[in-house]
């Protein structure tokens, strides 16, 4: 990486959010002077049990972050279209993600995308019982609280699979469909 890096990327589901994230994104932030996140969407998600929260909330919560300049959408069909738009001089995956960095750099260069591919480190624990793992936090929640929650209304009204959203974005540039 250069001192003239500018545009980095960081990417990930974010489905509930805990101190592993904010560690993610915080050390992806270093590498540049914007960090832009891509969340991906519910229906793109394969490599594990889909997110619990929609896209576009799980977007707005990463988005409030002050360490975040922008949160994004994935992109419904191809995963590298939002960084073809942002050019970014570095992506930074976490630590634990399964994507593989050759892989990664091999599609960037097919796509003419020239940045630095770099992985998160790892945030180990600050107390004996702090949960740094969304699947983790969610097996918890399950044993805790039992694996048939009551369904109000609201929840029933909810099509988490659906593109629509009744709440048009706010910063359509980060829109990316």
């Amino acid at each position: 990486m250069t001192e003239e890096a500018e545009c980095v990327i960081a990417q990930g589901t974010f489905d509930i959010l805990h101190p592993g994230h904010i560690h993610y994104l915080t050390e992806a932030a270093t590498f540049g002077t914007e960090l832009h996140v891509i969340i991906a969407r519910r229906r793109n998600v394969t490599h594990k049990p889909k997110p619990v929260l929609p896209d576009r909330q799980r977007r707005d919560v990463v988005d409030a972050l002050e360490i975040v300049t922008a949160a994004h959408l994935g992109h419904p069909e191809d995963i590298f279209i939002p960084i073809e738009r942002l050019q970014p001089d570095v992506i930074v995956l976490g630590h634990d993600q399964h994507h593989d960095i050759d892989a990664v750099r091999d599609a960037l260069s097919g796509r003419d995308i020239a940045c630095d591919v770099v992985r998160a480190s790892a945030r180990d624990p600050q107390y004996d019982d702090e949960i740094l793992s969304t699947g983790t936090i969610v097996d918890q929640i399950l044993t805790q609280r039992g694996s048939k929650p009551e369904r109000t209304q609201t929840d029933t009204d909810i099509d988490l699979d659906s593109d629509s959203d009744p709440n048009p974005d706010p910063n359509p540039q980060t829109q990316t469909d």
